[in-house]
């Protein structure tokens, strides 16, 4: 068989049976159906993707990282989640844009340089454990991260990392960790969610008034919010023990984007500003930062989570659009 153009497409396989397929050698796109409305797909650089088209939603999800590329309900015009275009789709390097995961630690690792910025969950291959649709017509993807040698070497403590991302008229991500070790352990964590908006002076965000947070920009100086938060440039803000549904108003594409969670304790809103968007190559045309804010489900800084040997702990967060 020459693989450098055949094109598979398997009409309902068994998705535990398949989507370890070997693809190697492709220069061209490889597909395999592993569901009614999942394609797997290869690119030339060897990145595999999970390409969803249901009844009720289009989206994608990067198999590194279990990254949700995009996410579209087809009432909507727009997708809700943004990606730049000089995104980088590299083995081994994140992906800028749609809901990058931050485990296990968020931020730079405390005491070693060398670790991945925000962990390493993002940039390690997970594979499908199952696929199937809800009573909804959403469907709903398992996926597990793989032990490679590079997580080895970043965290030596047995654990399993799992995560269900569930696609339809709302998204939701629910992300497990279980602690296999004989010993309690502290994790950091976050889905670092780039939210697709018409432009950043069209946008407030509601749900964190009476919040403290601290201030990056401030050498993270704590204060109390008092308003509905509005951007005019860089903003980076943690806000602490918040645990309550926030919502992005964007006058511009005339909707609302209610985002709620469960076991996260902490949120940040990020935006780079001018200044450090042009700082970044993967950040996309000069102004394309103005088409993004970030709302992070975070738990970091005073809400980082220990799990004790033999628990689970679970974070998740719920993505629901409403027209105006």
């Amino acid at each position: 068989m020459n693989t450098e153009t055949t094109e598979i497409d398997v009409m309902e396989t068994n998705p535990l049976e398949n989507n370890l397929v070997d693809t190697s050698g492709l220069k061209t796109e490889k597909r395999l159906r592993l569901h009614a409305h999942v394609l797997q797909t290869k690119d030339e650089s060897g990145m595999q993707y999970l390409e969803v088209d249901n009844p009720l939603c289009t989206a994608k999800i990067a198999l590194q990282g279990a990254h949700v590329m995009h996410w579209q309900p087809k009432f909507l015009k727009d997708p809700v989640l943004w990606l730049s275009s000089n995104a980088r789709f590299v083995k081994g390097r994140s992906i800028r844009g749609g809901v990058p995961i931050c485990w296990p630690w968020f931020g730079a690792h405390p005491t070693d340089s060398t670790f991945c910025p925000h962990g390493f969950a993002r940039v390690i291959p997970w594979r499908v454990i199952d696929i199937d649709a809800t009573p909804t017509g959403a469907t709903r993807i398992m996926l597990e991260m793989l032990e490679t040698e590079e997580a080895k070497r970043q965290l030596s403590y047995p654990y399993a990392l799992t995560i269900t991302i569930t696609v339809g008229r709302r998204l939701r991500v629910d992300m497990s960790t279980t602690n296999k070790a004989d010993h309690p352990f502290v994790i950091g964590e976050a889905f670092h969610t780039y939210l697709n908006i018409s432009d950043i002076a069209n946008v407030k965000i509601t749900g964190m008034q009476d919040c403290v947070y601290a201030d990056k920009l401030l050498k993270y100086q704590r204060h109390v919010e008092h308003n509905a938060l509005k951007f005019d440039g860089e903003f980076d803000r943690v806000y602490i023990d918040h645990s309550s549904d926030c919502t992005v108003h964007d006058t511009g594409f005339n909707r609302l984007i209610h985002i709620s969670k469960s076991g996260s304790d902490t949120t940040v809103v990020w935006t780079p500003g001018e200044e450090k968007a042009a700082q970044m190559a993967d950040m996309g045309a000069p102004e394309e930062w103005r088409k993004t804010i970030c709302v992070e489900t975070t738990n970091a800084l005073d809400n980082m989570v220990v799990i004790n040997p033999g628990r689970t702990h679970v974070i998740s967060a719920e993505y629901v659009i409403e027209t105006l």
